[in-house]
């Protein structure tokens, strides 16, 4: 939802009011400290690790008389150097992630070799996770089955689910302007001080690079260095549907490289056109088990394929799902994709946060128009943002402006890493975002998509995080790492 001038201007003018005052506020918080309890620390997979425990108490809003604290889950790994690095505080992707049950996963690996060499902290951030308050929605958007979904109707029936979680939300007392990521990070400079660090390592993924970006822009003499994986720069919060085409055509070319599937998919992209033109002619009519036992109709029409399409490309677990759907839709059979199209007529909202922090953020008026622009001229149109920028017309989340969306530009040290196969923070956002930064570099992991491949899974990748965060020398060519097979016909 677009602001007036007026707005925009007294939001610009909040922003940089609480940067100001910020230092005083985390100062007095700081006085009490952070009261760390020791815990054994057990991931998933693989033995566990002594760590501490703490709550972080900040203001909902600053610069508010409410009162009102927001209180975050903190766990700290101490490092046992001799000569520590400054400590490495992890920022969680989403919005939304629980950065506590993210390092029980795979990414526990770079917790224990960053560990080696600095104190390694992360946090809930608010709104998500284990913070409290919560700001779970329970509501799902329920679609009609026997017809196909339109984009209008996707979004009206979001909006209306949208609209109910946040008058439930504000009744409960929640502040929901108070939600982004301008005071995102002015918890982060909170945790610094009660952490009694001079300067921080900033180690983020996916929506934790655009926290960690917009903090150096608040306090850039806090930040040692920036470790950001899966860069979402300070205007890349919408997609770019150029960027979804291209998606594709690499798709297109993974499959040219199987020598299996290319043999009945010889072009990709061109597939796909078909069966969305095919579909969006006539739509396909499923039958389907229904929970009662009885038969029921589906309906799948263009919106229910570009939908998926676009939320499954960024991930190389998913994509490589993508070319047999199709085939197979191309073939006349649709058995594999309907249960796909029937989960998205029922789902789950996330969490408010996940909303706010996105609508909050915002994009540039130039963004905007080259979005709507190219969104006409690609196969999937704007589907990889969906439901954005018009879902704020249920949240109201004040737009952050257009300062908050400038190029940034530091001498910090940054390492910034991309996967060649990542769809929904490809490498061209870390160029972009690169060349502000006069001590930066960029690292490609050729074959990985927007997942663990990219943020924890290389061996290589993981030493030279730590080399970087050591201030040695580091090697920027490309890591390699292993592609998952494309799902197929016979198979495993």
């Amino acid at each position: 939802m677009r602001m007036n001038l007026p707005q925009t201007f007294a939001v610009t003018v909040a922003f940089f009011l609480a940067a100001s005052t910020q230092s005083t506020a985390a100062a007095e918080a700081a006085d009490t400290g952070l009261e760390f309890k020791k815990i054994e620390f057990r991931p998933f997979n693989g033995p566990g690790m002594d760590a501490e425990r703490a709550t972080l108490a900040v203001p909902e809003r600053r610069g508010t008389n409410n009162g009102r604290m927001i209180l975050l889950p903190v766990i700290r790994f101490k490092t046992e150097a001799t000569s520590p690095r400054a400590p490495v505080v992890h920022l969680i992707g989403g919005p939304g992630g629980s950065a506590l049950l993210a390092a029980r996963t795979r990414r526990f690996l770079l917790f224990r070799a960053l560990n080696e060499v600095a104190d390694v902290v992360t946090y809930d951030q608010r709104g998500a996770g284990e913070a409290r308050p919560s700001l779970a929605c329970r509501d799902r958007v329920e679609l009609p089955q026997d017809r196909p979904t339109l984009e209008s109707a996707h979004m009206e029936a979001t909006l209306a689910r949208c609209r109910a979680c946040a008058e439930r939300l504000r009744a409960e007392g929640n502040e929901l302007a108070a939600y982004n990521t301008v005071e995102s990070a002015h918890d982060l400079e909170q945790l610094r001080i009660a952490l009694g660090a001079e300067t921080i390592t900033l180690w983020g993924t996916s929506y934790g690079t655009h926290l960690a970006l917009a903090y150096l822009r608040l306090y850039p003499a806090r930040v040692e260095c920036l470790v950001l994986a899966g860069v979402e720069g300070p205007d890349h919060t919408l997609k770019l549907p150029s960027d979804q085409q291209k998606q594709l055509e690499k798709l297109a070319a993974w499959v040219k490289e199987d020598p299996e599937v290319s043999r009945e998919i010889p072009d990709f992209v061109d597939l796909v056109r078909q069966v969305l033109e095919r579909v969006e002619r006539e739509p396909v009519v499923v039958e389907m088990p229904s929970t009662g036992g009885r038969e029921s109709l589906l309906a799948i029409g263009k919106w229910d394929l570009q939908y998926l399409t676009a939320d499954a490309m960024g991930r190389t677990r998913t994509a490589r799902k993508l070319p047999l759907l199709y085939y197979t839709m191309s073939q006349g059979d649709f058995s594999r994709v309907a249960p796909l199209v029937r989960a998205m007529r029922s789902e789950s909202l996330p969490a408010a946060m996940s909303y706010l922090m996105d609508c909050a953020s915002g994009a540039s008026a130039a963004r905007l128009a080259r979005i709507e622009h190219e969104s006409t001229n690609c196969l999937l149109g704007n589907a990889a943002n969906f439901p954005f920028p018009a879902i704020n017309a249920a949240w109201g989340a004040p737009d952050l402006g257009e300062e908050f969306r400038a190029p940034l530009r530091s001498d910090v040290r940054a390492l910034l890493i991309s996967g060649s196969l990542d769809g929904r923070t490809p490498p061209a956002n870390a160029e972009e975002v690169l060349q502000g930064f006069s001590r930066g570099v960029h690292l490609i992991i050729e074959g990985a998509g927007h997942d663990d491949d990219l943020f924890c899974v290389s061996d290589e990748m993981r030493r030279r995080v730590v080399a970087f965060v050591k201030d040695d020398s580091i090697s920027i060519e490309p890591i390699k790492v292993e592609r998952p097979r494309l799902e197929w016909l016979g198979r495993p």
